[in-house]
């Protein structure tokens, strides 16, 4: 499928169905440290970047017989941010009138200022915003917005949505080290946070390739410093582990390149997840790969990680097949 893939395992959802509107890195925002890698370039432009009707045909094909035995959520997650597609208004209505499982969006929020996108939105049962700076220097420094989203924008659209919405608003707080883990850094995010009335607050490490290599995790101290500033409703969401479904694919070079497209993976985690192919399979598609150039290998803190062909790492280790 091209534009659903699940369920996977996810850190706040558990077993996932993805819908993905959004061509890869395709993002109004650079942050520092995102997995999928560098934005090239920052867009800003709203605009269907696929047929709506592609992609609630196929998110219909995939619901077909799906409960909540077999998964938790539909998630409307992009390749970038998701409410950059101009239809995502049709596409969430679809999904909901499709579907009694949760309907979840992930997005950075900044075009939540606009009033038709807030009631696009309003019908999914959960939305979960980025909230990485608690001031407009650090929503610079970290998210590298698209010039056309301010810090004001962004926040006084969170703002409206909360006022807004009914469903569940639990905003995504990813801590990098040195950069918005320190005491001033939380309490400013706190100030925010409360003007918002969020139900949650997740608080997020890095645990993929970020897109710079200077971003790291946090220790210890600084995560129980972000909870305790953070407020009561604040907690870490550690990375998933469960089993992906791939059902929907024949070839097992196929499942790969989809998976670490979205999610950039180590070898040993590919190779749990291909458990329905045998493993001299699984080995001589990767060595395919690897001879192929239709994906990237790119090392952070002295672990490999496969990723997309497409996506932009400065200071990556090596190609695949170099």
């Amino acid at each position: 499928m091209k534009y659903v893939f699940g369920p996977v395992p996810s850190r706040r959802l558990g077993r996932s169905l993805g819908i993905d509107p959004i061509p890869m890195k395709t993002c109004n925002w650079n942050c520092i440290y995102c997995q999928l890698g560098r934005s090239t370039p920052v867009v800003g432009d709203r605009k269907d970047y696929f047929p709506p009707d592609d992609i609630i045909a196929e998110a219909r094909q995939a619901l077909e017989g799906q409960t909540r035995a077999d998964v938790d959520w539909v998630t409307i997650v992009g390749s970038g941010e998701p409410l950059l597609h101009e239809s995502i208004g049709q596409i969430l209505r679809e999904v909901k009138s499709l579907t009694d499982l949760p309907v979840a969006l992930i997005t950075n929020g900044s075009f939540l200022y606009l009033e038709d996108v807030r009631r696009d939105v309003c019908v999914v049962d959960a939305v979960m915003p980025t909230i990485d700076a608690g001031s407009a220097e650090m929503f610079r420094r970290i998210n590298r917005p698209h010039p056309g989203i301010s810090w004001d924008k962004h926040i006084d659209g969170l703002v409206a949505f909360r006022n807004e919405y009914n469903g569940q608003l639990w905003p995504e707080v990813m801590l990098v080290s040195g950069v918005n883990d320190t005491e001033q850094a939380l309490t400013d995010i706190a100030v925010v946070l409360k003007k918002i009335g969020p139900d949650e607050v997740h608080i997020s490490l890095p645990s993929r390739p970020p897109a710079e290599t200077t971003v790291e995790t946090p220790d210890d101290e600084a995560i129980l410093r972000a909870v305790a500033i953070l407020g009561e409703s604040a907690k870490v969401v550690r990375p998933a582990q469960a089993e992906i479904d791939l059902g929907g694919f024949e070839s097992v070079v196929d499942a790969i390149v989809a998976m670490v497209s979205r999610h950039p993976m180590r070898v040993d985690e590919i190779e749990n997840a291909l458990t329905r192919w045998a493993p001299g399979e699984v080995k001589s598609a990767l060595n395919e790969l690897k001879a192929s150039g239709k994906v990237r290998i790119v090392e952070r803190c002295g672990v490999e990680f496969w990723t997309s062909a497409e996506s932009f790492y400065p200071e990556y280790k090596k190609d695949a097949g170099e």
